[in-house]
């Protein structure tokens, strides 16, 4: 017996928002974009909110348990923790996220070298030296934040040349994997459309073989340590089938 791909060729991750202070006094994560993805908060406790830009500007949305926010491609997104912040995160094109298409916004001149941005964000082994790790993922995101900050500027101001300028950096740092990209994508994602292509095949040619062959299958978070991510600690879960 397999087991059924988790459902839409998504991924799933429990998040507890960083709860220490940037610069800018604001307690929470780190300000980035998905080049590909699309990304859902599901809050499930505490409170907080969603700082984001996009073409249409600067906007927030609070966070309270219960509530679900979701965004797209090229949504700049900043958790701010207001206290207690958990949510569960559903990314579309599982694999991908994972595989680097988030972009932090650091400042222009950071963004627009790649061995700069490399440096600026890549963190320590956290199982040699935890606390190394932790300092690392602190000093990220307040780099982040300088850089969000003045998209904000910029936003609010009505100026969307910064903007234009950190999405075309961000696609000059990404682009040259979009062909191993595409290999994930059509694997998890289209591979997911396919067999729902062949079930709805089967019903309409009447035929019932694949039913009730893959039984059900469950994940538990990974052991250890949480994850230094971008947006707070981590709790992964495999889904792989």
């Amino acid at each position: 017996m397999t087991g059924a791909a988790f459902p839409g060729g998504t991924s799933v991750t429990r998040l507890n928002v960083y709860t220490d202070a940037a610069p800018d006094a604001l307690h929470g994560g780190t300000p980035h974009l998905h080049t590909v993805s699309t990304e859902a908060y599901i809050v499930t406790a505490g409170s907080g909110e969603l700082q984001t830009i996009d073409r249409a500007g600067f906007h927030t949305a609070e966070l309270a348990a219960g509530s679900v926010i979701w965004f797209g491609a090229g949504t700049i997104h900043r958790a701010v923790n207001h206290g207690g912040l958990e949510v569960a995160v559903i990314m579309s094109n599982a694999g991908l996220p994972e595989a680097g298409d988030a972009v932090m916004t650091f400042p222009a001149a950071v963004v627009a070298d790649a061995a700069r941005y490399a440096d600026a964000a890549t963190l320590p082994d956290a199982s040699i030296d935890r606390a190394a790790a932790s300092a690392a993922a602190a000093r990220r995101r307040d780099l982040a934040v300088e850089g969000f900050g003045l998209l904000r500027e910029a936003a609010l101001a009505g100026r969307p040349e910064p903007l234009e300028e950190f999405y075309a950096a961000a696609v000059k740092l990404v682009s040259g994997r979009a062909a191993e990209w595409r290999g994930i994508w059509e694997e998890r994602v289209l591979g997911d459309v396919s067999r729902t292509r062949g079930l709805l095949d089967d019903l309409a040619a009447g035929r019932s073989a694949r039913l009730g062959v893959s039984g059900a299958t469950s994940a538990s978070p990974h052991d250890g340590e949480p994850k230094f991510g971008m947006c707070g600690l981590l709790r992964t879960y495999d889904i792989s089938v």
